[in-house]
């Protein structure tokens, strides 16, 4: 370990030497850790990352002053849709999705290195419980949509087939993620294939461009955003794992949509028929205003352009058909080949331009004292995945439902949405539709038939409460042989057991 002269000589020359102010006071043990903290931040980094978070902060927010005159929506060409167009066409989709599986080309890559603060927890977002019958978490269901999809895809092509499972955590995230797995056997799942991995952390600057001192002992950090996957991909040689798999796409999304389909037959077959290099799944906004980035073009190329830098006049744009102009709202889900991963990581990286996100950090005052401040006091500087995209040299989104497949859980239950009861409402509302899709039939308490309603405003409740597990549905299909000409009092809990009861 580098002496405390040789790292002050050298925050000195990073103009951070003020992180060293409170190293006599130390016990020998916290002075130890905050040295060998320190001693992990190169100085020029370090003096380059302070000036340019003070820097990014510092420009007026809002959109740039061309950037109207800058944007097109996607060409039609690059554009797919899950629902509609020529339904051969989609089955062509999923059964190249499919095959992809079976030859075991095909893995899963979770972001999972934020913590669960605007929910009001401290554990990993994929630990959470949103109130579902079964108490399943977010964990538990993708890692049993990974079991179905693999199931599927081995019972069309008659193979065992595996799709590994890599998981991006963080500082904060990766010792519980890595403990909850064990506690819960990897969800039966292999744990040769479950790969979790860090991401990098960076530290919090404040407004004049100083690093954040969080205790005494410790530099404030935080993870470097979930674009932070391409370095993080190169440190720990993730794509050579994946190229000893034979794996050649993937498919990358976020921990916190309830309805995501990993692996997405219908999405890998789309993107690889294409010939994409990289996809992205997108939706339709609700309305002009709401705050998800917009995939859309920038001087011709594709980008992901956030719903701030857009004005309000260029949101409210509509096209020939009536329709927003800028719609196809962006939710973190991503496709990309193996081969496009490594020329990001070893040629691009470096080219990505980090954002701004101002923050309330924790800190010491002049004299030690903790504080926990109540206004925005620090800069995290952050990249995200879908920054990559202008390098693509084939890119196609692929548009979705977003009641099918988009319900993300940001907030506690006191904001008015993306909270726990959405998330659950969305889920029990989809599997209400599915059942009553397969021709099963609800009752009340007093035996009269409950309305079959499949379309439901977001903020209302299904007409029954009806959860089906994903080992025995993915997507919907096969629930015919379980359900059809079936009444159920509910709520219906349709798992692997009741399946089997059910079977004719």
């Amino acid at each position: 370990m580098a002496s405390e002269a040789d790292l002050r000589a050298r925050l000195q020359r990073a103009s951070q030497e003020h992180l060293l102010r409170f190293c006599a006071e130390l016990a020998p043990e916290p002075r130890a850790a905050l040295l060998a903290q320190l001693e992990a931040l190169e100085p020029e980094a370090l003096r380059q990352h302070c000036q340019r978070a003070a820097a990014a902060c510092a420009r007026p927010p809002g959109p740039p002053p061309d950037l109207a005159a800058r944007l097109q929506p996607l060409p039609l060409e690059r554009v797919g849709s899950a629902s509609e167009g020529d339904p051969q066409t989609r089955r062509l989709w999923e059964e190249e999705g499919f095959h992809q599986i079976a030859l075991n080309k095909v893995a899963v890559l979770l972001l999972a290195g934020g913590q669960g603060t605007r929910l009001g927890v401290t554990y990993p977002k994929g630990m959470y419980q949103v109130g579902l019958p079964s108490q399943k978490t977010l964990y538990q269901l993708q890692a049993e949509r990974i079991r179905r999809v693999e199931q599927l895809a081995g019972e069309r092509y008659g193979t065992r087939c595996t799709v590994p499972w890599y998981i991006m955590t963080s500082e904060f995230t990766l010792e519980p993620t890595a403990k909850f797995f064990k506690e819960h056997d990897f969800f039966h799942l292999d744990p040769n294939n479950v790969i979790m991995f860090e991401q990098r952390m960076l530290p919090a600057v404040s407004f004049d461009g100083r690093a954040i001192l969080e205790r005494k002992d410790k530099v404030a950090m935080a993870p470097d955003g979930n674009g932070g996957l391409y370095s993080a991909l190169e440190d720990h040689q993730i794509l050579e794992d994946m190229e000893r798999r034979g794996v050649e796409f993937v498919h990358v999304y976020c921990v916190d949509n309830i309805l995501v389909r990993l692996a997405d037959p219908l999405f890998i077959g789309f993107c690889v028929l294409r010939g994409a290099d990289c996809g992205a799944k997108v939706v339709e906004k609700a309305y002009p205003e709401e705050p998800v980035g917009v995939v859309c073009q920038v001087d011709g190329v594709p980008q992901v352009v956030e719903y701030s830098e857009i004005s309000p006049e260029v949101a409210q744009l509509r096209a020939p058909g009536g329709g927003l102009l800028y719609n196809a709202g962006n939710i973190c889900n991503h496709f990309f080949t193996r081969d496009f991963l490594r020329t990001v990581t070893r040629e691009l990286e470096p080219l990505l331009q980090p954002h701004v996100a101002v923050k309330k950090v924790p800190c010491v005052d002049e004299h030690g004292n903790p504080v926990k401040p109540l206004q925005p006091n620090g800069i995290k500087m952050e990249k995200f995945v879908f920054d990559v995209l202008p390098f693509a040299k084939n890119f196609m989104a692929f548009q979705v439902l977003r009641e099918e497949e988009f319900s993300p859980l940001k907030n506690a239950d006191s904001a008015d949405r993306d909270n726990p009861s959405t998330s659950r409402r969305a889920l029990l509302a989809q599997h209400c539709r599915w059942a009553l899709r397969a021709g099963a039939r609800f009752l009340d308490v007093h035996g009269a038939q409950l309305p079959e309603q499949l379309s439901l405003p977001g903020s209302a409740e299904p007409p029954a409460i009806c959860e089906i597990s994903p080992l025995v549905s993915y997507a919907g299909e096969g629930l015919e042989k379980y359900l059809r000409g079936r009444e159920f009092r509910p709520p219906l809990i349709l798992d692997e057991a009741m399946a089997r009861e059910l079977r004719p």
